[in-house]
């Protein structure tokens, strides 16, 4: 199956080389010629490069895994000669009819994970959530994840966007956290890994209890003097977001 890759970020990239080893990923897309370079080279030196929507070349299918915003003005850039493949984006929040009915084979192949691009990741533990226009190509996104991972499931345009708020909360703004946290340290040149088996243990408990029996600190247990004497060590910023978790953390458990 002749595939093209649109993007080389870091979804773009952890897609693109786990699919060359199953289909023969053709070529990569991306606004800058550079970036499609480096990762085209990764696959093989038959991948080409690109940064012209005008000068993709013939494929079964199309992954498109560029920034939300610009999916839209990239998609009015296809040739129509190109529209009768199997055309997919990976965003967790853009609908699948950001797909026109000039792309009569559309849908989504949605990988909730996070990643790096220099980060290897096990991509046959990803679930893959996906949707199609249309049964047959619904099918066929869904024989395409299975080329990645056995975790793959069916999801409309509405699921998935719950989905994406969830793995943000417990994502993005948990690894934010890591950063308020890793600041807080540098200021006494302690290293970050001192946290490591206190973040790894918390990751571990949730995978064996529900998050709600995971949960422990001073607001949790309503201990509003340790909270105070927090607060006095922060700047303003790092203390409003430890005021408004610490209120959140109080008003859910201490009813």
């Amino acid at each position: 199956m002749r595939t093209v890759i649109i993007g080389s970020g870091n979804v773009a990239t952890h897609l693109a080389l786990a699919l060359s080893d199953k289909c023969d990923v053709v070529q990569i897309f991306s606004h800058g010629i550079r970036n499609a370079s480096l990762l085209a080279n990764k696959i093989s030196s038959d991948c080409l490069a690109t940064n012209s929507a005008e000068k993709l070349i013939d494929a079964d299918t199309y992954i498109v895994s560029i920034k939300d915003d610009a999916i839209c003005p990239f998609l009015k850039k296809i040739p129509d000669s190109k529209k009768n493949a199997l055309w997919v984006h990976t965003s967790g929040s853009i609908p699948q009819d950001v797909f026109d009915k000039s792309f009569p084979q559309n849908g989504v192949l949605y990988p909730l994970q996070t990643f790096s691009k220099n980060v290897d990741i096990k991509m046959d533990e990803v679930s893959f959530f996906v949707e199609g226009s249309d049964k047959e190509v619904s099918e066929k996104i869904y024989n395409l994840a299975k080329m990645m991972s056995q975790h793959i499931y069916y999801a409309d345009s509405e699921l998935r966007k719950k989905l994406h708020i969830a793995a943000v909360f417990a994502c993005n703004f948990t690894n934010y956290m890591y950063s308020l946290a890793n600041d807080l340290l540098k200021k006494d040149n302690i290293p970050f890994s001192v946290l490591i088996p206190l973040i790894k243990e918390t990751t571990r408990k949730v995978t064996v209890t529900a998050p709600d029996s995971a949960q422990t600190g001073p607001a949790y247990r309503g201990d509003t003097e340790i909270i105070k004497h927090h607060t006095s060590m922060l700047n303003s910023q790092e203390k409003e977001i430890y005021e408004l978790l610490s209120n959140a953390i109080f008003k859910r458990y201490n009813k």
